[in-house]
């Protein structure tokens, strides 16, 4: 894995179908209100997801996971897509992710990648879908990271880019398992991470790559 710089995808499930929204409630970033795992997809697309981005966004709709996963292959690109159950839906969450990606995506084109905090979700969607590549997510890397990347089968793990020194880094790349780092807006810090190894960079600034080349 090179270094790059890339995107996530946050899913979570409606009461019906995954979609894609960041929060487990509705409150910040919808008009709505209540959890996202109370409403059917079709009550989530009524809500307007754009407007507290900005007026130019206003009238934005919640995506589910088939309509993202439409628009990815449409514009022949893949994703990182953590995978945000609510409590007590991990595993289901992670089955019903890792199923409609498997379902959908062809064969031959570079998979999705799945990461998680919940090991439970990340869990139910290898055993449903053992052949998805998976990161293990991560605030702080906790000292036997190793062992659980082992243990999961994971091919990546992710961190918050504030909690690494350079002699962390280090002993990551070491190890050879592909390092990925949140949330890197700086790009001063971004040429940092990338020389010190790391293997991608998540993002809010999509102009990130141009302004490191500079």
């Amino acid at each position: 894995m090179s270094s790059s710089v890339s995107q996530a995808m946050a899913v979570s499930m409606s009461t019906d179908v995954p979609v894609l929204i960041h929060d487990e409630t509705l409150e910040r970033t919808t008009d709505g209100t209540g959890n996202v795992s109370a409403h059917s997809a079709h009550a989530l697309r009524q809500l307007d997801a754009g407007r507290w981005h900005g007026p130019t966004f206003a009238g934005e709709r919640i995506p589910t996971l088939d309509q993202a996963l439409e628009c990815l292959l449409a514009l022949d690109i893949t994703a990182n897509i953590e995978i945000k159950p609510a409590i007590g839906f991990e595993r289901r969450t992670g089955e019903v992710v890792a199923l409609a990606i498997a379902a959908r995506w062809p064969a031959g084109l570079p998979t999705p990648l799945l990461s998680s905090f919940s090991m439970d979700a990340l869990e139910a969607a290898r055993k449903v879908a053992p052949d998805l590549p998976r990161g293990l997510l991560f605030e702080r890397l906790p000292e036997d990271w190793t062992a659980r990347v082992r243990a999961h089968g994971a091919l990546s793990v992710h961190c918050d880019q504030a909690t690494l020194d350079l002699q962390r880094l280090q002993a990551v790349r070491e190890t050879g398992v592909p390092l990925l780092c949140y949330t890197v807006n700086d790009a001063a810090r971004a040429r940092e991470l990338i020389a010190a190894g790391v293997a991608g960079l998540f993002t809010d600034t999509l102009d990130l790559p141009q302004r490191c080349a500079t």
